[in-house]
């Protein structure tokens, strides 16, 4: 699919996280992106997959941002704290993708590819971030990490979205500080 008629589509997420998929349907899809029903459906079998499609493309773009901030050098916490920045951004610049995920987010998991690329995107980085800051003292040790980052995820999505969705007027960069200023003060190493 050229990237062009990607981007376009994209723009049919609010109308699809404001309706849900279900009452979404393809000429609606068309309208609000612009992309012609005919190249819609020479692209795609029907809705679930221009969702499934819409969702991959941009769960694989924040895997790629994410994995470069989870390994980038530097202490557990710091890089917990890039990741955490990139994740906010990401949720809050495609607010509808973000909202249209956690609307569907009960089919979006049972698409093994897409529950594999939130993993990717979203809780692995976190856990890895969480077991090399307790390893470098920076971060606390954790009975369970991958669990910690599943809540810390949630944290994240829903500040992020709930900011979108009230119109807040903190910049990305206000929501991912106020998002680590809660979590590093359950996560920090007691003195």
């Amino acid at each position: 699919m050229p990237p062009a008629v990607a981007e376009k589509l994209y723009t049919a997420t609010d109308l699809i996280a404001a309706r849900g998929l279900q009452k979404t349907k393809i000429e609606d899809i068309a309208k609000a992106s612009g992309v012609p029903k005919a190249t819609l459906y020479y692209y795609f079998k029907g809705k679930d997959d221009i969702l499934a499609f819409l969702f991959r493309d941009s769960l694989d773009a924040l895997a790629r941002d994410v994995a470069s901030a989870a390994d980038a050098p530097g202490p557990g916490r710091d890089r917990l704290a890039a990741v955490i920045e990139v994740q906010v951004a990401h949720t809050m610049h495609r607010p509808g993708t973000a909202q249209a995920l956690v609307g569907d987010l009960g089919r979006a998991i049972r698409l093994p590819e897409l529950a594999s690329a939130v993993q990717e995107a979203f809780y692995e980085p976190i856990a890895r971030v969480l077991h090399a800051g307790a390893a470098d003292g920076s971060l606390r040790n954790l009975a369970d990490p991958e669990s910690t980052a599943i809540s810390i995820f949630g944290a994240i999505m829903m500040t992020a979205m709930l900011h979108n969705v009230i119109d807040s007027e903190k910049t990305q960069d206000e929501v991912a500080s106020e998002v680590m200023h809660l979590i590093e003060h359950g996560l920090a190493p007691s003195h």
